[in-house]
């Protein structure tokens, strides 16, 4: 064979488009295959099992189908970008599917998850102790689930969970009004245990706001104000071992009881 030819040949393997093996392939072995894949941890083989699907399916449920089923590949993949991406674009498309219960609780648990974190339980972080900002999307995503659909399957989970968040955001700023009194900055310490006293009534976290705001009190000699502080602290949680009186410290991720 002449080197000429051989460059022709070779260069035509180069230029050939690869083979679809999906091809000839219905929606519903496409939907199968896909399905395997993510069931079996191939996730990114998944995403572009279901994006063809999605194609191929165009205009009727199951492509509908596709779009979640991709949402959950991408968020089991790590990926919650692409996941609420695909959520989004879904409710956006789809406003009045049957599905659309679904979709919320998705978009909300992909945020959760991404707050929490894959390791958060081996390094003692606790959720109040990350960034709020997907805690409240996911807040927001739990809460029109439950007043949308007060009967969907998935409402009872998004309402405890809606409980959790809540009390995250009230312990993050029990966190700060904790940092300020350990260092000092009494005013600050006062302002922030307000804050969440004021904003998340009625959670967990109101014990320890109210430990922080009676001890800031007390350090500023302020009497008459940590007495009441004291004494609302007792009416609320009379077992609470703050009213030992011990400085405030950090016992660990009070999710581990949740």
């Amino acid at each position: 064979m002449s080197l000429a030819v051989a460059a022709v040949i070779l260069g035509g393997c180069a230029t050939s488009k690869p083979v679809d093996e999906t091809a000839g392939w219905s929606p519903n072995k496409l939907y199968a295959e896909a399905m395997d894949e993510r069931n079996s941890g191939n996730h990114e083989k998944a995403v572009q099992l279901f994006e063809k699907l999605e194609g191929r399916a165009a205009g009727t449920p199951l492509a509908q189908q596709a779009q979640l089923e991709k949402a959950y590949a991408h968020y089991k993949a790590g990926e919650q970008a692409q996941a609420i991406g695909t959520l989004d674009r879904f409710m956006k498309l789809h406003p009045a599917s049957p599905a659309l219960d679904y979709a919320l609780y998705l978009k909300g648990i992909v945020n959760f998850n991404d707050n929490l974190g894959l390791f958060g339980f081996i390094s003692r972080q606790d959720l109040s102790e990350r960034d709020q900002k997907a805690a409240k999307v996911s807040f927001d995503a739990f809460k029109e689930l439950a007043e949308r659909f007060p009967d969907s399957r998935y409402a009872p989970d998004a309402r405890l969970r809606m409980t959790y968040i809540v009390n995250s955001l009230a312990q993050s700023e029990v966190h700060v009004a904790r940092y300020y009194y350990n260092r000092g900055a009494y005013v600050a310490a006062i302002n922030r245990a307000q804050l969440a006293l004021a904003e998340y009534r009625g959670v967990p976290a109101g014990e320890e706001a109210l430990f922080v705001l009676m001890k800031s009190y007390e350090a500023l000699k302020m009497d008459s104000q940590a007495a009441d502080a004291r004494r609302v602290l007792e009416t609320n949680f009379p077992q609470s071992p703050y009213l030992s009186g011990a400085a405030p410290r950090d016992n660990g991720p009070w999710w581990k009881l949740w």
